[in-house]
């Protein structure tokens, strides 16, 4: 091995140490046993990163199903709600909240791709359906900014539909606006990345191997990743602490699960949705099997440090997608705009019920994640929501959101005032971060109380 594993008594380790061998880099998840003098001594004890995690639901949400009928603690679940009952206890609900730059300002249509583009962003994005797209930086990116300054990945952008940055997918508006959250400028989007192969190759494989040809190469050369520094992780684990070893074990078991879990999708071939694209073999075509191997990956690189701030898209604006799992074999963007009808709106309510129940498995998995002597859901800021509220009157004045997490209290219903700019709970969860902000977008101030 290349890498000499230093004892602990002689010289410390730092929190980013690697374990390396036969081309494979892997980080560690947070161990004291690793920690830096100063941190370990540390009256308030090791300090853990904090993290932001969005997790963004399409098409809108039917807000008299999601709004709770009264505000403050212990509020009655609302239909939609019930999708995320049994995590009530970890997590609040803010309604109230608006986009006043989602709405048209004099554009031509664009509904879609103007709320999805400003939905991180604050900002109204210049309706084109060319390359001159102009923005502005998002909420993930600003953050980014700081807590991702010393990681390998400053963000990481997933998605769940395979998506394109050309052409128009909107009246007056380019697919971009409607396929990516992120803009790390306002002339730069960032698109996301749907191939859970490509995310674990890109977190764990080899940085020598930067085409996706040669990526390919390495991983079918070898049966897991893991084999390759086993031998590195048992010399380190000797100098572990007692504490610490149950966490190196929980980190490579399931670094290979999520890995076995993927080499068993490698022959599989599937369709897209109404677009008809051929997606790569590793890409599941049940939903549920996916948005929770993209869950894993994400919580694999919150726990080894290699970013500290994720968006996930639980499907792009405008999706045909439907969901023959629950039942629902209409396409999504369609029952969105549902006329009144009853039939088509209780379809759409069992959909947002579903997309919520993911924020739940990701709340699990963090919350059964250790990161130092805490967890990872104590470290990790979520927010999930839409950038449309009522779908079918392409409403952007009365937006959903659900936090959780970093010290956030749970089993609470927080009624703003009508209207309140979406960027004032921005501004918000900077400062629940630990950052200091006191403006984002178009701000007026800030939404606080997110804790007690």
């Amino acid at each position: 091995m290349n890498q000499k594993i230093r004892a602990l008594s002689s010289q410390p380790v730092s929190r980013r140490s690697l374990l390396q061998g036969a081309g494979a880099c892997i980080a560690l998840p947070f161990l004291e046993s690793l920690a830096t003098p100063a941190l370990a001594v540390s009256p308030a004890g090791p300090q853990r990163p904090k993290r932001f995690s969005l997790m963004y639901l399409p098409n809108g949400m039917r807000m008299d199903q999601f709004r709770p009928a009264s505000a403050g603690a212990d509020y009655p679940m609302s239909p939609i709600l019930e999708g995320l009952a049994p995590w009530k206890q970890a997590f609040s609900v803010v309604t109230g909240l608006a986009h006043y730059n989602a709405q048209p300002l004099g554009d031509p249509g664009g509904a879609h791709g103007r709320s999805c583009a400003a939905y991180l962003t604050g900002a109204h994005p210049k309706p084109t359906e060319g390359s001159d797209l102009y923005c502005g930086v998002s909420l993930d990116q600003q953050i980014a900014a700081t807590l991702g300054a010393t990681t390998p990945f400053p963000s990481l952008e997933l998605g769940i539909e395979p998506s394109s940055l050309l052409g128009s997918c909107d009246i007056g508006f380019s697919c971009t606006y409607t396929n990516t959250l992120s803009w790390r400028s306002p002339t730069q989007a960032l698109p996301v990345t749907v191939n859970p192969r490509e995310v674990f190759e890109r977190l764990f494989g080899d940085a020598t191997a930067t085409d996706a040809k040669s990526r390919a190469a390495l991983f079918d050369r070898r049966a897991s990743i893991l084999d390759f520094v086993l031998r590195d992780a048992e010399r380190l684990n000797r100098n572990l602490g007692k504490e610490d070893r149950p966490k190196l074990d929980q980190y490579l078991t399931a670094l290979r699960e999520v890995e076995q879990r993927i080499q068993r999708l490698r022959t599989t071939t599937i369709s897209g949705d109404s677009d008809a694209l051929v997606l790569p073999g590793t890409v599941p075509e049940d939903f549920r099997t996916h948005v929770e191997l993209m869950i894993d990956l994400q919580v694999l690189a919150f726990q080894s440090d290699l970013t500290r701030v994720c968006t996930f898209m639980l499907g792009r604006e405008l999706s045909n997608r439907a969901y023959p799992e629950i039942g629902v074999t209409d396409s999504h963007h369609s029952l969105s705009h549902h006329g009144g009808n009853e039939e088509k709106i209780a379809k759409l309510v069992k959909i947002s019920r579903f997309h919520l129940s993911q924020v739940g498995y990701l709340i699990d998995r963090l919350r059964d994640t250790a990161d130092g002597d805490g967890t990872l859901l104590e470290s990790t800021l979520i927010l999930a929501g839409s950038s449309l509220g009522e779908s079918n009157d392409h409403d952007c004045m009365d937006l959903p959101a659900v936090i959780a997490g970093a010290d956030v209290t749970g089993n609470q219903h927080h009624q703003l005032p009508k209207h309140t700019p979406m960027c004032n709970l921005m501004v918000g969860l900077i400062q629940q971060l630990g950052m200091e902000a006191t403006t984002f977008g178009d701000s007026t101030g800030s939404v606080t109380g997110l804790s007690t």
